[in-house]
């Protein structure tokens, strides 16, 4: 009886192992490695993706831009970066229940209505299921044909013609193929099966979209290899409990990746949040200690949310740090400036620090508002209701200056705030908006500023 090979995949990086290691050698990941059988019947062959051999000069002409495909809601066409783009391999994440599936199938029965037939590959849902979540959300359209097949070489010859529009499938971790023993869902299968997806939308000129689960982490399950395989990554994010959704790009070849599209979830499904700043201030209290607006910019759109903090005696031996929706190392390094450079004593004092809505924030400009609304906090003293802030905060207490200050005062000025407490060196820009600027060079100055009575 012939001996079965097998190897290892690291999950994380992709790296192949001979056998199997509690920590990958090439990414440190831990306990990432997965078995993989090895199938030895053969060259591996595969079809070319290029029509011809012979390379071809990047300005030949009758190679015209393709149209994009509008996806039928404006927030998903501005985070795809105006539309899904023909040829192209799209990756949807996100976690379970969150509305994947529902987005996809809204955008599939636009499609199918504007553009032409669009195929939707369910490997999770029956026939019957998918059609009463279709009714349920009102997409039922003759032009939007509903395939429940989990093999790939099933799939292929559907695919393979180039009669629709659009193609998804519902999810890339339930597809298998023949050509491997291992079970769908693996790093081989998934792989696998996403290269082949890769070579219908290549030579069929067909968007395809991937649907895929993620981990505990919050990252797409499968080899990290398949984000670098796809054109577009997009991550939908979500409390469970709640309704707002948040579409966000973290690959896009097609577009910008600081894009964010916001959704409310109801019951006859997703509907688009057109003014997400006015969503986000909605049930902000007036007159409370710890609340600071910051307005926020996501590629070219900007958002007034509210920054939280609450900072409360410590009871336990090491005092607590709980952040959510900014880095927390950051607001480590705020807590030390803080006391370094304003005086104010963290050190036994449990910090809790949040966003409002469920928005994540990466960029520096926040930092102003997280520092004022912590300082806000421990005073027991509420930040002027008529500022907003933004603004990074150095080492040696400055305020530095940050992209987009004009844009961000114009949208603090449209939801009624008289004053912007912002970096010296962006006053001139945003003057002149609607918001009167109010220049901060230390975070002394902005904490007296802000917190005056």
């Amino acid at each position: 009886m012939m001996r079965v090979k097998t190897r290892f995949i690291c999950e994380e990086c992709g790296a192949v192992h001979p056998k199997w290691s509690g920590k990958c050698a090439d990414c440190d990941s831990w306990n990432t490695l997965v078995e993989e059988v090895l199938q030895e019947d053969g060259p591996h062959l595969r079809d070319s993706l290029a029509v011809t051999c012979e390379p071809i000069p990047i300005t030949r002409p009758g190679h015209e831009t393709p149209r994009r495909i509008s996806g039928g809601m404006d927030e998903f066409d501005r985070v795809m970066g105006g539309g899904l783009v023909p040829g192209s391999l799209t990756l949807v994440g996100g976690d379970p229940g969150i509305g994947k599936s529902t987005l996809m199938l809204q955008v599939s029965h636009h499609v199918a209505a504007s553009e032409g037939p669009v195929l939707y590959i369910s490997g999770e849902e029956s026939f019957d299921q998918a059609r009463l979540r279709a009714s349920r959300l009102k997409t039922l359209n003759d032009r939007l044909l509903m395939l429940t097949e989990t093999h790939v070489s099933a799939i292929t010859p559907h695919l393979a013609g180039g009669t629709y529009r659009m193609a998804v499938v519902d999810s890339i971790q339930s597809v298998y193929t023949s050509r491997l023993a291992a079970a769908p869902g693996s790093v081989g299968q998934v792989r696998e099966c996403a290269n082949e997806f890769m070579r219908l939308s290549k030579t069929t000129q067909t968007p395809i979209v991937l649907v895929g689960h993620v981990t505990k982490e919050g990252v797409v399950a499968g080899p990290r290899l398949l984000e670098h395989l796809v054109d577009t990554v997009l991550y939908f994010e979500g409390e469970g409990r709640q309704s707002l959704r948040v579409l966000r790009a973290v690959k896009n070849r097609f577009g910008s990746t600081n894009e964010i599209g916001v959704f409310e979830m109801h019951d006859t499904g997703l509907t688009e949040v057109r003014n997400p700043s006015a969503l986000f201030l909605d049930e902000r209290p007036v007159g409370v200690s710890g609340s600071a607006v910051f307005p926020a910019v996501e590629g070219a759109r900007p958002l007034l949310v509210e920054v939280q903090a609450l900072v409360s005696e410590a009871h336990a031996g090491s005092p607590r740090r709980t952040v959510t929706g900014l880095n927390p190392n950051r607001i480590a390094l705020l807590l030390a400036v803080i006391e370094r450079h304003a005086g104010l004593r963290f050190s036994d004092r449990d910090v809790f620090v949040n966003v409002a809505g469920g928005i994540r924030l990466d960029e520096p400009a926040a930092d102003l508002a997280a520092a004022v609304a912590l300082a806000s906090s421990l005073l027991g003293r509420p930040v002027a209701p008529d500022a907003a802030l933004f603004g990074e905060v150095g080492l040696s207490g400055e305020i530095r200056a940050v992209s987009a200050a004009r844009l961000r005062a114009r949208e603090a000025a449209k939801f009624g705030f008289t004053r912007c407490i912002l970096p010296g060196n962006c006053a001139r820009e945003a003057a002149g908006t609607g918001a009167v600027p109010e220049p901060a060079v230390k975070l002394k100055d902005a904490l007296r500023i802000a917190l005056e009575t």
